[in-house]
């Protein structure tokens, strides 16, 4: 599984579809067991509850994409730096299951882990 990471807007899913040569037809933001590649991690994950039990059906995707969404202003909501930590610590799982891990910054791919 590879795990890519970023900003949003900051070319996450170009970087996969160009150089792992997946479709959009291959990329959804269900945790369908049809399509190989998830965008948008930090959408379906709202607790820790979630991560446990979305986990092992994550480690049978090729591609996870996940918006980087642990910087910037901190929430006033509980429930949202909840959800916040949450999207953290699976990232951080996923990320030592992953056979590469890439960050892309301005659509400039950095390979954290290969």
């Amino acid at each position: 599984m590879i795990l890519v990471v970023g900003g949003l807007a900051s070319g996450k899913r170009s970087y996969v579809k160009t150089e792992y040569g997946f479709s959009d037809a291959e990329i959804s933001s269900s945790i369908s067991e049809n399509y190989p590649v998830l965008f948008d991690l930090q959408d379906i994950i709202n607790s820790d509850a979630d991560s446990e039990r979305f986990f092992p059906a994550l480690l049978g995707k090729r591609v996870i994409i996940c918006t980087d969404i642990g910087c910037g202003i901190v929430p006033l909501d509980p429930a949202e730096r909840e959800k916040r930590e949450a999207v953290g610590r699976l990232c951080i799982r996923l990320a030592r299951e992953a056979e590469r891990v890439v960050r892309i910054q301005c659509g400039i791919p950095q390979i954290l882990k290969d």
